[in-house]
């Protein structure tokens, strides 16, 4: 059982960051924006998580700091797309490969250093619940603020007014401005919501996670993370479920290695378990385009200049 506990609280914690990251571009995609920088948004967010930790001492600023980061470069994204124009596809993967690198760059210095643990919180009774009480109910804090974020997310998207709209632009941005909606204000605000994301996801990466910084650290998970909305079919409890699925075959394929198990499969195919997971589930769904056509924003991925 202790074994089946260690499964479980590590493939809560490796689904965390899928989960922040993915709902946040949820909302940039349901805006009708598709940015595919993720995975350079993580990687700044978790260069400054990092730092911001290691000088102050307070994980709870280098969140912030991570954060601000993602929304930062999310907005660089935002307007070379959104009031230039570009291309997002093209400058999506273009953002991604400038964050990748200035984080390593930048994150030269910290390279040797290491955090000290961000202690869990343990929520008293619950947590000596058999199997699931310490998996769930001694987490870290960023776990259990990943689950309030998917609540309101919820909410928002399918419970409230605004989130209406910004389904509205999503489907129509032509039909939205027609009755008066600053359609690229809201895309600016959905983009910047889900650089936020992705740099909180980073920064759980380096800061929660694994408490110090390497180069190349986010590992793809940003590439994962886009993949996941589309896995989900834009919908926020699929996006948490898938999340876990994900996050349970990387922790799987650790234990596997790490196990002392005499197999014949070499490492380097386990570790790309869950990449191959990935495109696997990608090519099954690709293959039902009823169900993608109808759950995808219809603007997705399309400029939109209103009229003067």
């Amino acid at each position: 059982m202790s074994i089946l506990e260690s499964i479980l609280f590590e493939t809560i914690v490796a689904g965390t960051p899928l989960i922040i990251v993915a709902l946040g571009q949820l909302i940039a995609e349901k805006a009708g924006v598709l940015n595919l920088g993720a995975e350079g948004m993580m990687a700044m967010g978790a260069i400054a998580g990092f730092a911001v930790t290691f000088h102050t001492g307070n994980p709870w600023l280098g969140v912030l700091a991570g954060m601000v980061a993602g929304a930062l470069m999310s907005f660089l994204f935002a307007f070379v797309v959104l009031t230039l124009m570009a291309n997002q596809v093209a400058s999506g993967l273009a953002l991604s490969i400038f964050g990748v690198g200035l984080s390593a760059f930048i994150g030269k210095p910290y390279e040797s250093e290491i955090l000290a643990t961000v202690p869990t919180w343990r929520i008293p009774l619950l947590a000596d619940i058999p199997i699931i009480g310490g998996p769930i109910f001694n987490q870290q804090p960023l776990i259990y603020l990943s689950w309030a974020i998917f609540g309101g997310i919820a909410w928002f998207l399918y419970k409230s007014r605004p989130g209406l709209l910004l389904r509205a632009v999503g489907e129509s941005p032509s039909s939205a401005h027609s009755i008066g909606y600053p359609v690229i204000r809201i895309r600016y605000m959905a983009t910047l919501f889900g650089g936020a994301m992705a740099g909180i996801g980073g920064s759980f990466l380096s800061v929660f996670y694994t408490p110090l910084w390497v180069e190349g650290m986010v590992a793809g998970r940003g590439w994962i993370a886009i993949a996941l909305v589309v896995f989900a079919t834009w919908r926020p409890f699929r996006v948490m479920v898938g999340a876990y699925l994900f996050g349970g075959v990387m922790v799987a394929q650790l234990f596997v290695q790490g196990s002392g198990l005499e197999i014949n499969i070499p490492s380097q195919f386990l570790s790309a378990l869950p990449y191959l997971a990935t495109i696997i589930v990608l090519v099954i769904i690709s293959r039902d385009q009823n169900t993608v056509r109808l759950n995808a924003p219809v603007s997705l991925g399309q400029p939109y200049r209103p009229d003067a």
